[in-house]
């Protein structure tokens, strides 16, 4: 698409509906909703927008393709290449939320939520800012809050111990020995960084041995297989994924890295997807990255390992994964399970607080972004039905 968006009258709202957050999954539903004349207004608390993907390692690319990435009414350029940068698509962004004319409100937190008697809603936001809102989209991210575990003696360990998040590029770590935490796609590519960016040693602890894909196979991409089986009955999928990872990747066993035993679907239906190689087959076959029991323990300068065995690394990196952190936001509406997710996703709002929606909590595996655009429409056909019977 190209040119700038046709213009849209926009609906006299005493009460616009107000976007939490200003990643893709914001931004996108304000687009949708400005699309069909409906006022949105994100509220961003850091001071720009896609703040978490800033944050990002250096050499962070998407999995997913450039075409199969793109956010409604916007293409991502095709000078990106296929697989976009991190800031690639930052810029991607900025000018996403310029081209729709998207109105943003920064460096305002939003705190928490409620109901009004008359089916609205109330923002309690930073500086003691309170706003009323017709409804309330929550965009803050599936990677909100950093989770490190509560390992036993992580207190007084004397090497650098950081969370994944705060990882940028292996610089730091030249010549070191690192640990890294987390067998998950963040884990995985932060250790074959480490390893090309210079680090002496690196060892990836392994708690649950993961489901390892090719991002892309005679051109033919990952997600692409992912959208396509997505509707599948699980254990239809299990099966052919199991034939397809026997054909394609190598059994790494004699590595310490295992094949999986349960199902690449049943794992994706528990929350985690495969890991899509970007280096770590070769790495791991060549000896460059040593997978290792989990971490149990530290004592003193040692990280004790699940199977007992000691390891004295000069760095620890917790690709540990994060929490939604909606507790403060909406824990008292009733609206999340017992892990702290929305109940409801997209279009669908809870019985309880009808109005309030929910966007980007899921990794599913067609495609975060891909599935957000999607929702963004969805969310904003349900938005605009509901407006109307509350006019």
């Amino acid at each position: 698409m190209s040119g700038a968006p046709a213009a849209v009258e926009m609906t006299t709202q005493p009460r616009p509906v107000y976007v939490i957050g200003a990643g893709p999954g914001g931004l996108a539903v304000a687009a949708a909703l400005r699309a069909r004349g409906v006022r949105a207004v994100v509220v961003e608390k850091s001071d720009a927008v896609g703040a978490s993907w800033r944050r990002h390692y250096d050499r962070l690319h998407l999995h997913t393709t450039r075409r199969l990435s793109a956010l409604p009414g916007l293409a991502v350029p095709r000078r990106f290449g296929r697989w976009v940068s991190r800031d690639d698509l930052v810029r991607y962004l900025e000018k996403y939320a310029e081209f729709h004319e998207l109105e943003l409100v920064t460096g305002v937190e939003v705190t928490r939520v409620e109901p009004t008697a008359d089916g609205g809603w109330t923002l309690h936001a930073s500086g003691g800012r309170v706003l009323t809102a017709g409804a309330v989209v929550v965009a803050t991210g599936f990677n909100h809050t950093p989770a490190v575990p509560g390992w036993p003696g992580r207190e007084a360990y004397p090497g650098r111990l950081l969370h994944a998040a705060e990882y940028r590029d292996a610089k730091p770590y030249a010549g070191q020995d690192v640990l890294v935490v987390g067998a998950g796609n963040t884990g995985a590519e932060i250790a074959v960084d480490l390893v090309e960016g210079g680090a002496a040693r690196v060892r990836l602890a392994v708690r649950t041995a993961p489901h390892i894909v090719r991002r892309s196979t005679a051109g033919w991409p990952a997600q692409r297989t992912g959208i396509l089986v997505r509707r599948l009955p699980v254990r239809l999928v299990d099966r052919l994924g199991a034939l397809v990872a026997k054909a394609s990747v190598p059994d790494l066993s004699a590595y310490g890295l295992p094949r999986p035993e349960t199902g690449l679907y049943s794992r994706v239906e528990q929350g985690a997807i495969p890991v899509q190689d970007v280096g770590l087959i070769d790495a791991v076959r060549g000896g460059r990255v040593e997978p290792v029991a989990a971490v149990a323990s530290f004592e003193g300068a040692e990280v004790v390992l699940a199977d007992g065995s000691r390891i004295t690394p000069d760095a620890v990196i917790a690709a540990t994964g994060y929490r939604r952190g909606l507790e403060g936001l909406v824990g008292d509406l009733g609206v999340l399970d017992e892990r702290g997710r929305p109940r409801t996703h997209g279009a669908r709002t809870p019985a309880q607080a009808p109005g309030l929606y929910f966007t980007g909590f899921t990794n599913p595996i067609s495609g975060m972004l891909r599935e957000l655009a999607r929702d963004a429409e969805k969310i904003a056909a349900a938005v605009s039905r509901r407006l109307r019977t509350l006019a």
